[in-house]
């Protein structure tokens, strides 16, 4: 297969034009720009935020770089197709995401409930999107202008490619490009298939094929000749379809049979991850009905060069005047932070960032990220010398990667460090810390933070790294995640045992010692994770208590889209161990809103609201000796019945907080 792409910034422009002070909003702001029309449409439901931490700002930025006209219309009110026409008709296409997550994800908690806020929105307005924002958005653009093509992406785009189990409506549903009618998707980090489609279609039109387009799917009626399918729909076979070639389709169990078999949905499942490295990737392919969707390998990721042009581009790095300075929650977080890499091979199976980023690490170069905190301190209106963030999915996988090009090329492992650090992985810390201390060296710098994610079965391998994190790049408290204490759940999240981060945690507060400061880790958990037991949260639960932790804001799994842990919720199946007919390998998932309530309230032990649950429970499990006042005892004695149980029903209401990226 041919793996050398053509560099981003090598494509002749479709013309030459100064950069926008923002893309434009309004026909208004065309005019003052001297346009007749868009060539692009860009449609999203954030607000249009013209910095790098927003996909529609990146994707309307690199499109403007390459000589295309590109306006953005911004949580349009769906309920019509007129204000889709408010820039006119595009002369290429309309581009529709739902913006920064999965609609969803964004509207709904993991008990279905409704959020009333919303923090891509102004003022954190909820209902700003419809649910489905991506479906609705692309039919509303079909009917503003007939005939204009409509490409989708965006996280919720490139999560629901194929058919996919739907949490909310607890159904498999089609592919969303089929739902969407658009022409193509564009999946996972889409740079190079947009500009290369974008030029095509500008030169062509859509009446071409794009199947040597990588990160694309798009619909097709006919088989075509000269390919050779490998058949993992065929469940019988141990072989999951997996054969050579270079010009080998895997043929995926239909949407009809993942609909109907719960072990063709897990078969899939792993199919589909394992056919994840762009290195040796095939093509897929997913019958629905009479129409194949096909799916070109995953893209080749970006190079430092690239990374940095992207992240170069003219951001205006605020939101568009036309919100008059009303606050959004999304950009009150980010405007200080800076993006420094992409993608994580941690693999953990809840978490979407490897389907969507992949697990092959992108980094910008330092001299880009210096820079950019340049901007930040010279640019960013109220700066007061603080970056509040310095990281990306995972704040250490900064210029990690495989120590052999070939090897990683050949590598189907789903993670780079489960159920141990690779021994081909170079997981040196260096250049992390050179670039933390140029940061911090910056005049007019104060302070650097990091606030993303830290991975820390990797940070134990480099004390100097821990221990210039705690000394200069922690205020206070630094959140980790270890998501469960019990080898069962931890086994299905393709997270470490919780040794680890207890060996992180001892070299944690002993550099907290050394610099003379009191810092504290807050851990974060999951409960009702497939896999997990009553005895595993209770379990959990003694841990917290030993170690004095009471968390307040806690997280019940939520099955995202496309998700290895969704399969196991939905099917009762372990798609990391081999699926075929009869010899798969069964997960318990935790699906009853009574058990998801206990393993809630195990993680919050510690509020009367839940003793009443807790006590019943541990009566149930033949562990009364932990009801009592003892410090060994887990909650205080009182009447299994009675007015403190009427109010565990309002505590079960109680809505999480947002879902957090967790490494």
């Amino acid at each position: 297969m041919e793996h050398t792409p053509k560099p981003l910034s090598s494509y002749g422009k479709f013309r030459e034009e100064k950069p926008a002070p923002f893309l434009p909003m309004s026909r208004a702001e065309m005019e003052a720009l001297g346009w007749d029309a868009c060539d692009v449409i860009v449609v999203t439901g954030d607000a249009y935020i013209d910095h790098p931490s927003f996909g529609m700002a990146i994707i309307g930025r690199l499109l403007e770089a390459q000589g295309f006209r590109v306006g953005i219309i911004s949580q349009p009110d769906w309920h019509s197709a007129e204000p889709f026409r408010a820039l006119g008709r595009p002369r290429l296409f309309f581009g529709v995401t739902a913006g920064n997550m999965d609609s969803m994800v964004n509207r709904y908690t993991s008990d279905r409930r409704l959020r009333h806020d919303d923090a891509y929105t102004p003022n954190g307005e909820g209902g700003k999107r419809p649910d489905r924002a991506v479906i609705v958005y692309a039919q509303r653009c079909q009917e503003a202008f007939a005939g204009v093509p409509v490409v989708i992406g965006g996280i919720e785009a490139s999560l629901r490619r194929i058919a996919h189990y739907d949490y909310w409506s607890d159904k498999v549903r089609r592919s969303i490009l089929l739902d969407s009618k658009a022409e193509l998707l564009l999946y996972g980090n889409a740079e190079r298939a947009l500009v290369e489609m974008a030029h095509r279609v500008a030169a062509n039109g859509f009446d071409q094929d794009f199947s040597d387009v990588r990160g694309v799917a798009f619909p097709r009626s006919k088989f075509p000749e000269g390919w050779t399918e490998a058949h993992a729909d065929d469940l019988d076979s141990s072989d999951e379809g997996r054969i050579p070639g270079d010009k080998v389709v895997v043929r995926l169990p239909s949407y009809e049979q993942v609909s109907a078999d719960p072990e063709a949905y897990a078969r899939t499942s792993r199919v589909l991850h394992k056919e994840a490295n762009p290195g040796n990737a095939h093509p897929l392919v997913q019958r629905h009905g009479n129409r194949d969707v096909w799916l070109t390998p995953p893209p080749i990721p970006l190079t430092s060069e690239e990374m940095d042009y992207v992240y170069e581009l003219p951001y205006a790095r605020s939101p568009h005047p036309a919100y008059q300075g009303a606050r959004i929650p999304a950009w009150e977080m980010i405007r200080n932070s800076v993006t420094i890499m992409r993608g994580c091979f941690g693999g953990c199976s809840f978490c979407s960032i490897t389907e969507h980023e992949g697990r092959i690490i992108q980094s910008r170069s330092e001299g880009s990220v210096l820079r950019e905190i340049e901007k930040v301190r010279d640019k960013t209106e109220g700066f007061t010398g603080v970056i509040s963030d310095i990281g990306g999915p995972t704040a250490n996988m900064y210029r990690m990667a495989c120590k052999d090009r070939e090897t990683e090329a050949l590598c189907r492992r789903p993670s780079c460090v489960f159920p141990d650090v690779c021994k081909n992985l170079n997981t040196s810390h260096d250049a992390l810390i050179v670039l933390y201390r140029k940061a911090r060296a910056i005049p007019g710098i104060k302070k650097v933070m990091v606030a993303s994610g830290v991975r820390y079965d990797l940070a134990v391998r480099s004390p100097e790294y821990i221990k210039e994190l705690v000394t200069h790049h922690v205020g206070g408290y630094l959140k980790i995640a270890p998501e469960h204490t019990e080898p069962g759940p931890l086994s299905k999240m393709m997270k470490p045992g919780i040794g680890a981060y207890e060996r992180f945690k001892e070299m944690f507060d002993a550099a907290a010692k050394a610099a003379g400061k009191n810092y504290f880790l807050i851990p974060y958990f999951i409960a009702a994770h497939p896999g997990t037991t009553d005895e595993d949260m209770l379990n959990l639960a003694l841990w917290l208590k030993k170690n004095n932790f009471r968390p307040d804001q806690v997280q019940t799994y939520l099955a995202a889209p496309m998700a290895l842990s969704t399969a196991m919720y939905h099917t009762g199946f372990n798609p990391l161990r081999p699926v075929r007919r009869g010899a798969s390998e069964k997960v318990d998932a935790v699906k009853g809103l009574k058990q998801r309530r206990l393993h809630k309230a195990f993680l919050r032990y510690h509020d009367p609201e839940n003793w009443p649950l807790l006590r019943d429970a541990l009566r149930a499990m033949g562990r009364a000796d932990l009801i009592g006042p003892g410090k060994q005892q887990l909650v205080p004695s009182g009447p299994s019945r009675g007015p403190h149980a009427a109010k565990h029903g309002h505590a079960a209401k109680h809505v999480p907080s947002r879902p957090r990226r967790r490494v």
